[in-house]
């Protein structure tokens, strides 16, 4: 299928209108869209970019004075931390309405060769942001995940996997406070460092001769940054405290996308990195049992609940997945094809 339906989960209404909001790891590829997005499309009260690199944040500054106008800018807060550190999270949050977590370590041959800094920052650092929620009483989390974090075979996933156990537990700990938690997963996203993308990119335009495919047969979700900084805020707009959200996106062959970029260039089978899958998955089989379905999205939602929410089960137009569905890159009916591959990568490539 070279044109699957293409979504692009814009929530109904301005979920961050007169809000604070606050970003972990916000000068990262997602964090910078997602404050472009908030400057011109909605009426945020205040952002506070909060990270632990000082150049990125003034390279990130810079960027938004050539895009908006002072009285955008007098919106934009940056704040030095790092979200293993406690005590900074606990300054950081005061008067904070809204926080969207996206500070992790995310690179799988990097957290294989260094698991506990992996674990400092994906894990400890998850409890550390919802200790200074809980704390500061903020109203909406809405934490980043991965489909890494499914079925994990490498650290990377597995501790993302523990992270989204922290963010989901956290809603039975807010009591009369009110926090509600929740975590949105989804694939690799078209642009972003961390991406095969840009890294073909760079490669072809150093002049390679050739692009290297780890297998054949080896596949991915695809979303386009603007597409989940929408869903993020669209899930902001949604949650009743506590669920994973998955959105309906295509999947792709790896070597359709090397062939959509370069369809002239040879590729060399490589072999699989070490914690690296044939094929990812967002959504398994053991999930199904408290899954839904809406037009746009899957919902996970939480199995143990000691707080007031809503089932998504009363939403108009849900339903409950089959018994043993699963959600993977291999067996999504949405498949892109080099056609439609270049169609989603054009804003990028251009």
């Amino acid at each position: 299928m070279s044109t699957p339906p293409y979504r692009d989960f814009a929530p109904q209404m301005d979920p961050v209108k007169g809000k604070t909001v606050l970003i972990t790891g916000g000068t990262g590829s997602f964090g910078r869209r997602l404050v472009q997005s908030l400057l011109r499309d909605f009426e945020p009260k205040k952002v506070i970019i909060l990270s632990r690199d000082e150049l990125k944040q003034y390279e990130m500054k810079n960027e938004l004075e050539e895009m908006f106008a002072a009285d955008k800018m007098a919106k934009m807060r940056f704040f030095l931390g790092d979200v293993r550190d406690r005590n900074r999270l606990l300054l950081a949050f005061r008067g904070v309405d809204i926080v969207v977590h996206a500070a992790a370590l995310k690179q799988v041959p990097a957290a294989e060769y260094n698991p506990s800094e992996c674990i400092a920052t994906n894990i400890n650092g998850a409890e550390n942001v919802v200790a200074a929620c809980l704390s500061n009483r903020v109203q909406r989390v809405v934490a980043l995940s991965t489909d890494k974090a499914c079925s994990p075979i490498n650290l990377y996933g597995a501790t993302k996997l523990a992270s989204d156990k922290i963010f989901v537990a956290a809603n039975n700990l807010s009591g009369d406070i009110g926090t509600r938690f929740c975590v949105v997963r989804y694939g690799n996203v078209v642009g972003s460092r961390g991406s095969v993308v840009p890294f073909f990119k760079r490669l072809l335009a150093q002049g390679a001769k050739e692009l290297p495919i780890t297998d054949p047969r080896m596949t991915r979700f695809w979303i386009s940054l603007d597409q989940g900084v929408a869903f993020v805020l669209s899930c902001m707009e949604l949650t009743q405290g506590g669920e994973i959200f998955v959105p309906k996106i295509p999947a792709t062959l790896v070597t359709d996308l090397a062939i959509a970029m370069a369809p002239k260039v040879k590729q060399t089978v490589v072999g699989i990195r070490p914690g690296e899958k044939l094929h990812e998955m967002m959504i398994s089989a053991d999930d199904s049992r408290s899954t839904y379905e809406l037009d746009d999205r899957y919902v996970i939602e939480p199995e143990f609940v000691e707080y007031t929410r809503k089932s998504f089960a009363k939403v108009r137009g849900s339903k409950k997945v089959p018994e043993g569905f699963s959600y993977a890159s291999d067996n999504n009916p949405e498949q892109l094809d080099a056609a439609g591959i270049l169609g989603m990568m054009k804003a990028y490539l251009d």
